[in-house]
């Protein structure tokens, strides 16, 4: 439970301005029709944060517990360097000549979520807590709390939410799971 409810909250505020919120809020704009941009957004981080927690996973399996410390630390605390960062869309959205409104926002979204912050946190929890499924929940969870919002609310959201305070209070989650997990495999060294 402790890794569905640490990865929702961690997500949830990550996502916070992000361009993966910024995405979702511009496909609503742009094509106003809200189920199947959720329902993209939806497909295109259960398969992401799948891939990104197996990765995680894996990661836990093959890295000594000595050193896994460590780079989870040092992931935590680059993701709360990264929060502080204020994010913008480079392209431009993608157009739905071909496509429904679902596939764009699966394939913009799927593809605007490699390499983010929210996907690299995603590997990080699933290295901390080895817990597959309540981690992927728990992302995906938060990714949509932050980003349902803004595909219903659009501007009214965009305007009244303290983008800069909820990225300072995501750095400093992700400092205290840095230091979380020097401490919790800290602990199980010195005590084992």
């Amino acid at each position: 439970m402790e890794a569905f409810l640490v990865s929702t909250a961690v997500v949830a505020l990550g996502e916070i301005g992000d361009k993966t919120q910024l995405l979702a809020l511009m496909l609503a704009v742009r094509f106003r029709r809200p189920w199947p941009i959720v329902a993209g957004i939806l497909v295109a981080t259960l398969v992401n944060h799948t891939i990104a927690a197996a990765l995680g996973s894996w990661i836990r399996g093959v890295v000594p517990p000595d050193v896994l410390k460590w780079l989870l630390a040092l992931s935590f605390f680059a993701v709360a360097a990264w929060a502080l960062k204020p994010d913008r869309i480079d392209d431009e959205t993608p157009a739905a000549s071909h496509l429904s409104v679902f596939a764009v926002t699966t394939v913009a979204f799927f593809l605007a979520e490699m390499g983010d912050k929210t996907q690299i946190a995603t590997v990080a929890l699933a290295a901390q807590f080895g817990a597959l499924l309540p981690v992927v929940a728990g992302t995906t969870l938060g990714m949509m709390i932050a980003d349902v919002p803004a595909v219903y609310l659009g501007d009214v959201v965009a305007t009244r939410i303290p983008v800069r305070m909820m990225r300072i209070v995501a750095a400093v989650i992700f400092l205290l799971l840095a230091l979380a997990a020097v401490l919790d495999f800290g602990r199980r060294f010195l005590f084992a």
